[in-house]
């Protein structure tokens, strides 16, 4: 069951519904987004909406379409490929840089993630996993210490997210494989085994890539 959330300003309550809708796959990838019956629906001006709008297409979710308005975004495979091929460099040498320097602080914070992630995979809720898992791979980046490479591994972890809202089966999945390879990279973190962890990594980012599934697209 959904917890229920305090909302500071209009513009907040639209994304965060929009974002549980596009998240619980109430959407679907290239459905249209209509600024006036998105506000009807949820009882706010076409202001608020906006943003959220806007907000969501800096995330990846949605694409804004000048003179024709917003749709829910429709990644290709080619993109997504694209992309991950991207993400493995920054992400093997941000692991390399993190077995070097990790302390126990960062450790620990790992350790509280991946438990983040068994409970939001036991709950169905992809909402908190998606979170957990995003800072799993922003703390071995902030555990590297290069300011410069963690903004850039964090501009496509919001990318690549987004391909899992669209694309994982992360509802249909009894068993995710995800936890079990982010134990063995804490693991291999633990022990500052460079070499493993990098190893590791890549076989991670790789199964993750084939397990995206194109959905059908609305027109």
């Amino acid at each position: 069951m959904r917890e229920p959330r305090l909302y500071t300003t209009s513009a907040d309550y639209a994304y965060q519904e929009l974002r549980h809708k596009i998240v619980t796959k109430q959407l679907k990838p290239g459905q249209r987004l209509p600024e006036v019956n998105i506000a009807v629906q949820m009882g706010v001006s076409r202001t608020p909406v906006r943003e959220a709008l806007r907000r969501l297409s800096s995330e990846g979710l949605v694409n804004i379409i000048p003179n024709s308005g917003a749709r829910l975004a429709s990644p290709t495979i080619k993109e997504m490929e694209d992309t991950f091929i991207v993400r493995e460099k920054l992400e093997c040498l941000s692991i390399a840089m993190a077995a070097e320097r990790i302390g126990d602080r960062h450790l620990r914070r790992l350790e509280e993630l991946v438990l983040d992630e068994v409970r939001a995979v036991e709950e169905r809720n992809l909402e908190a996993y998606l979170e957990a898992y995003e800072w799993f791979h922003r703390t071995i980046a902030d555990a590297g210490s290069n300011k410069v490479l963690a903004e850039f591994v964090g501009n496509i972890l919001a990318r690549t997210n987004a391909y899992v809202v669209f694309y994982d089966p992360f509802y249909e999945q009894d068993e995710n494989p995800t936890l079990e390879e982010h134990k063995s990279i804490l693991e291999a973190l633990s022990h500052r085994d460079g070499e493993t962890s990098i190893a590791l990594m890549r076989a991670h980012l790789r199964r993750s890539m084939s397990c995206l599934k194109s959905p059908d697209t609305d027109d």
